[in-house]
């Protein structure tokens, strides 16, 4: 499919899950992101909804992006049920895992594997990134990534140590981290797709800046579409976890903003954002 844009995300939706999803690829979307985490996921009613969308509204499982994580045992809520057995080793949790997942979402195949955060060690990481790179040769999984990584030091030992490049990386992109510019920076000049999450909700001092008041005025859009379009232009995909359908409708419209007259106001905003 084209290369994807925005994606829906699905964390912290719980019993919506499925018709949230329905919802946002009625929308437009045509990338969901989720996570074999019970903790702050539904993963198993993202699938619900993935049937719902095959069977009333003939969208198939190759017209959508599906990008789901490995989360490790520290990120796991115990006193829920586990995708894995965390006594086994990471190969096999990974694999138990993703067996969940591809269960839960009703597909024999992942667009995209991320692990959740690098693991409590480098050489744990580095273990459970050699098996993610297996199943990507397996054909099982077609991109490989890595989320929750601020460190530029880890995505080279993954690719220097572990054997292979991530795919994709998906970090917290706002306000609080400085717009993590070493690592995107990373991803930019490595051709790594950067997943930004937090980007809105995370920058209302940046979404009431004048130079994005500025644009948002001068292209008839909202602040938040001037800032995803930003990201857009910049080599970040960012995700989208709106429960509002008129939001949905706004983060597909940023796509199509053309900014090109408002350039120098942009160089501006740019220039906040890496300081």
């Amino acid at each position: 499919m084209a290369t994807t844009k925005i994606i829906y995300g699905t964390a912290w939706k719980k019993e919506r899950t499925t018709a949230l999803v329905v919802s946002a690829v009625l929308h437009g979307f045509r990338a969901i992101d989720t996570a074999c985490q019970p903790k702050h996921y539904r993963e198993d009613l993202v699938g619900a909804a993935l049937q719902i969308l095959y069977d009333e509204h003939g969208i198939k499982r190759e017209d959508l992006f599906l990008q789901t994580k490995f989360t490790s045992i520290d990120g796991q809520d115990q006193t829920q049920p586990l995708p894995y057995d965390p006594k086994t080793d990471i190969p096999t949790q990974i694999q138990s895992s993703i067996q969940t997942s591809l269960k839960n979402l009703r597909t024999t195949y992942l667009d995209s594997l991320v692990l959740h955060s690098p693991l409590r060690t480098l050489p744990q990481t580095l273990v459970a990134w050699r098996t993610l790179i297996s199943l990507q040769d397996s054909g099982v999984v077609h991109k490989i990534g890595v989320s929750n990584t601020y460190d530029v030091a880890i995505l080279e030992a993954l690719e220097h140590d572990g054997g292979r490049r991530p795919d994709v990386v998906q970090n917290r992109w706002f306000e609080g981290n400085q717009w993590d510019n070493a690592v995107w920076a990373y991803c930019v000049k490595h051709g790594i797709q950067y997943q930004s999450f937090w980007t809105l909700s995370g920058s209302p001092t940046l979404l009431r800046h004048a130079t994005i008041q500025s644009i948002a005025s001068a292209s008839g859009c909202t602040p938040a579409q001037a800032l995803f379009r930003i990201a857009q232009l910049n080599g970040v995909t960012p995700l989208c976890g709106t429960t509002n359908e008129q939001h949905m409708d706004d983060a597909l419209g940023a796509e199509k903003l053309d900014l090109d007259g408002v350039q120098a106001v942009v160089d501006d905003v740019l220039n906040i954002i890496r300081g």
